[in-house]
């Protein structure tokens, strides 16, 4: 179960959030958070946050299966070479 837990919150340090996908959830410093306008709650369950860390790294492997054909779209085609005959 998550639990409250004293603390500034996912913002104040010197590492970058990670958002996951389009939900409260923040990951910073190897940490989860639920971060809403009204404050942050550190997620400590391991069943939860395991989840979670499962969840970021299939978002990661889709992201990174969208972005490979698109970076070849943006090479410029490879010319062939060319024999006489």
């Amino acid at each position: 179960m998550s639990a409250l837990v004293p603390s500034p919150g996912p913002y104040p340090s010197s590492g970058r959030p990670e958002r996951h996908a389009q939900s409260p959830a923040v990951r910073r410093d190897g940490r989860w958070w639920l971060v809403a306008v009204s404050g942050s709650v550190a997620l400590t369950d391991p069943e939860f946050t395991g989840q979670l860390n499962r969840f970021a790294t299939a978002m990661a492997a889709a992201d990174q299966a969208v972005a490979a054909p698109r970076i070849q779209q943006d090479q410029p085609p490879a010319h062939p070479s060319r024999k006489r005959r």
